[in-house]
């Protein structure tokens, strides 16, 4: 947490809060939050006078893209952005603050991380491609860039459980662990299955399943479960919609037997043992 429908919402806010603002200095006060080999006055020095041109997103990076810098930032498990105009910068930082941008406006962009494994780093705009292409992201969760038949083919020679390798970012990127067992239990289909068994029908429902939730999720603003606020201290709602996953021992919405949750790969996994079998039945 966050996944992509958080991290698409918080791009959306600081696009309407930081676009255009230009950086007087930035403060570091958890060195280990900036991934770079140079020392952390140079790193910051690159970036003095720049401005923010635009904010965009891949997967669950942030790419913040300056006059001749992109900053990339991933939130991982808690990090978070809180902007603050002029009249409201706090007088003490929160303890919890680690990276502060001031801007030649007086306002400042503070990033909030209370398990300090966000990270940021400094590439060049030319290098931003290259910078994805070696973390070997799949597509976006969309139907523009992510395909049936490239997904079908993908899983048909892969013989790892479906779940984890939803998770692992390389066959389409941004699922987390909340998403991937509301698709699976959207296209009905066991988290522990290889992802070689998966009949046509069922990679048929699990990519529409992938395109409609992810699509929904982003609409709602992502989910708020534990302490996700985007950039403009809003909540998301698509929690309210969750049908499986933070719901075990409730009943299942579309058969009514209880909702199961194990640990699977690391990860808690929540499921209906009725509605997802281990097994595959074969359809007509």
């Amino acid at each position: 947490m966050p996944e992509l429908p958080e991290v698409e919402s918080v791009r959306q806010g600081l696009i309407h809060l930081v676009q255009g603002r230009v950086i007087q200095d930035i403060v570091i006060d958890w060195e280990r939050i900036i991934v770079t080999e140079q020392p952390l006055s140079d790193w910051s020095e690159h970036l003095k006078g720049q401005q923010i041109n635009t904010v965009e997103r891949r997967a669950k990076f942030l790419i913040f893209r300056f006059d001749d810098w992109t900053l990339i930032s991933h939130l991982r498990m808690e990090g978070k952005y809180h902007f603050y105009p002029a009249d409201e910068v706090p007088a003490t930082k929160d303890k919890h603050t680690h990276v502060r941008f001031l801007f030649t406006d007086g306002s400042q962009l503070h990033y909030h991380d209370v398990r300090k494994f966000g990270r940021m780093e400094l590439v060049a705009p030319e290098s931003v491609k290259d910078y994805f292409l070696a973390r070997k992201l799949g597509p976006e969760p969309n139907a523009e860039q992510f395909h049936l038949s490239t997904f079908k083919t993908q899983l048909s020679q892969l013989k790892k459980p479906i779940k984890p390798l939803l998770l692992d970012q390389r066959v389409v990127a941004g699922l987390g662990n909340i998403y991937a067992d509301e698709v699976l239990f959207e296209a009905k289909i066991h988290p522990t299955r290889p992802a070689n068994s998966l009949t046509d029908q069922e990679v048929a429902r699990l990519y529409d399943a992938i395109l409609n939730i992810m699509a929904a999720a982003i609409k709602a603003g992502g989910s708020s479960v534990r302490t996700y606020l985007n950039s403009l201290g809003e909540a998301g709602t698509y929690q309210e919609q969750l049908k499986v996953y933070g719901r075990p021992e409730e009943p299942c919405p579309r058969c009514g037997q209880l909702i199961s949750k194990i640990q699977f790969a690391g990860r808690g996994t929540h499921f209906c043992s009725h509605c997802q079998p281990v097994a595959c039945i074969k359809e007509a």
